[in-house]
Parts: C-alpha cells; structure tokens; sequence
C-alpha cells in the first residue's frame, strides 16, 4: 500500500517520529519504515517531528516525500515531540518508534496487528544497549518496580519507546505526558490506571546509532521526579495508606511502651509519630481526590468491551 496524502482522510496508521539530530540514518530509517508499510494493507502516514536539530536533519526531512515535517525552533525534549505528532496524527492508531536504528522498525506491521483485542501494544526489549548501565539499570529497575506495584501489573519494560496504541484513548493522556524520556512509561500507566489494556511482545533491541541522547546525572535526576509523580499522579493510596498504616502502628507501639514505662506520660517524639501518620493519611486522601477530579469525564470504552 501507498502512504496516504494530504488530501485524504483517517489513515489506519500515524507513524510519529521524534527527530533530534539523526541526519546520517533518518532517511535510511524511513524508507524501512515505509518498506514495511507498503507490503502490507495497512494504509499510512509518517509524522517526522524535527525537534529543534542543529545538524540538518530538518533538511534530510524535507527532501523525503510523502511524510509529514513538524519542526520545533528550539529543542524541546521527545515527549514533546511525540505529543505534537500524536496532535496531529489522523489514524485511527498511533505508532511510536525511534529513527536511531534500535527498534525493529520493520515489524511494525506486527505490532499493528498484535493490537487487536488491546488498547495498547509494547515492544518490550530484550536487552538494555543504553550507556552508563551502571547507573541507568538499577534507575529503570526500581522505577519499572515501583510502576508494577502502582498499577498491580507486571511490567516487562516501561520505557520502551516502540509502541502502537489506540489514538483516541491516547489522546485523552497527552497533556498528562512530560516533555522528556519519561513520556513513554507515563503513557503507559495512564493506560493501567485507567483500566485501559497493555499487551508486552518481545522485540530486539539493537546498538543506536549516532551520539546517544541519555545523560547520566540529569537522567537520573529526572528518574527521581518520575517515581515522585508516578505515586502521586496513578495511585497514590498505594503508598501513602501503607506508610501510614506503618507510622500508626510505630506510633501506637511507641505510646503503649510509654504508658507502661513512664508512668502514663507520653514521649514528645510518639506524639510526633503519631501526627506524622494523621498527615500521611490526609496527604493520600487528598492526592487521591486530586487523581478522581482530573479523571477523563468523557471516558474512551476500552477495546475488550
């Protein structure tokens, strides 16, 4: 099948692609894009989302025919990226994906398929190829951990950037999504969390090419603030109801130990206990109210409905 034009309307498929100085593979990358497309009956289009490149990839992009160029000014992260492509897509289904060559960008027609019975399809890797392992492993670990506890689902691999989902229920997330790396596993437990459901498929996932884009010291800083808005964004009793349940039985265990041992006077710091777990409980109730409000009022029905 061809890539559908301008003037047509509601491809199958919207390819989104963030784009931030890949000129040396990004047209090798979209004709395997294209190839795979055009060999199976699934109509079209590719979003290219220059974000703010400074080595003309903007300029490879242009001299391509029949994709869509968005081009930011400056550079702006690829969550922001993939949320203006996911604005401006037209399919019924969006498809997430790299142009540094580490995704199977050729079984993407796979994925396509896979999302049959599912709001939402992840490839989830089988290898981790990134720099700085000693340090980014153990982060996406404990952040993939925690997101499984959160959402009561296992998850294989939250940060995969190789995705296929439904754009209507995606569209409803957008603008809960960041501006960097971690747009990916918040899509993710928006879906969880909102009942929608994910299918994991194994893929490969090979070396990049080109200067990789992960920076050890600001990336993990930012891992820290994704745990932070993950508990307070998705579930956040899941948390706070433990802690404070364990804070009430510290506290209570401490002013029993008072009353026998000091002779009915309480210790200032079991009275501190104690107040402690009253604010780790009103602070989860409210979070929780917080999440109920912004709830999409106008839910998508999922797919297995």
């Amino acid at each position: 099948m061809r890539p559908v034009t301008a003037s047509e309307r509601e491809p199958d498929v919207s390819v989104v692609l963030p784009v931030y100085n890949e000129r040396g593979h990004l047209a090798r990358e979209i004709a395997r894009i294209r190839g795979a497309l055009e060999s199976s009956s699934i109509s079209f289009e590719i979003i290219v989302v220059d974000d703010g490149s400074t080595d003309g990839s903007s300029d490879v992009a242009r001299q391509i025919d029949g994709i869509r160029l968005i081009q930011f000014a400056r550079n702006r992260g690829t969550g922001a990226a993939r949320k203006a492509g996911s604005r401006a897509a037209r399919g019924r289904i969006v498809v997430w994906t790299d142009v540094d060559m580490t995704y199977p960008n050729d079984e993407i027609p796979r994925l396509i398929k896979e999302l049959e019975g599912y709001d939402q399809v992840i490839g989830a890797r089988t290898s981790e190829q990134g720099t700085a392992k000693a340090l980014r492993v153990p982060a996406k670990w404990f952040v993939r951990r925690l997101a499984s506890y959160l959402s009561q689902t296992r998850i294989p691999d939250l940060n995969s950037g190789f995705r296929a989902f439904r754009r209507d229920v995606g569209a409803q997330f957008l603008h809960l999504l960041p501006d960097g790396f971690s747009c990916v596993s918040t899509m993710t437990l928006s879906f969880l969390a909102n009942g929608y459901s994910v299918k994991h498929v194994p893929i490969e996932y090979r070396p990049r090419e080109g200067r990789s884009k992960f920076h050890w010291w600001s990336d993990t800083q930012r891992y820290v603030t994704q745990v932070v808005r993950m508990i307070l964004t998705f579930n956040p009793l899941r948390v706070f109801i433990p802690t404070g349940l364990a804070l009430t039985l510290l506290g209570t265990g401490k002013l029993a130990f008072d009353l026998i041992t000091k002779h009915f006077r309480v210790a200032g710091d079991t009275l501190l206990i104690l107040f402690a777990a009253f604010q780790v409980f009103g602070i989860g109730l409210l979070a929780d109210l917080v999440v109920r409000v912004n709830k999409p009022r106008d839910e998508v029905d999922p797919a297995s409905l």
